[in-house]
């Protein structure tokens, strides 16, 4: 299988959601790797990810807060590393407690079949 390091989202700012914002492609496997998460408001704002339909046994991350930027800096960042296997036609969703706030990128690997 051959491996593809890439970009699967991003950046974008997160809606209310859940919001699909990857799906794997057919005879593919993803493995997410990364989620760069920055808030860039005064106030701090929670996010949902999930596998699948969004749903409390679905979630990676319930409710998961990104505080407010301190003073004098720009954005409040969280890196989430991870080794997320998913297969062909999963999706990944993601919602945050505040709309078009927080901004996410997420990354990883695609192995397609062939």
């Amino acid at each position: 299988m051959p491996r593809t390091p890439k970009r699967l989202y991003g950046p974008a700012q997160v809606a209310t959601g859940p919001t699909t914002v990857y799906t794997v492609p057919s005879s593919t496997k993803a493995i997410i790797r990364q989620i760069h998460i920055q808030n860039p408001s005064a106030s701090a704002v929670t996010y949902r990810l999930s596998i699948g339909a969004d749903a409390a046994g679905t979630r990676w991350f319930d409710d998961f807060s990104i505080p407010a930027r301190a003073p004098g800096i720009t954005d409040s960042v969280r890196d989430h590393f991870m080794y997320l296997v998913m297969d062909a036609a999963e999706v990944l969703q993601i919602g945050a407690g505040t709309n078009n706030i927080l901004t996410v990128t997420i990354t990883g690997d695609e192995y397609t079949a062939g």
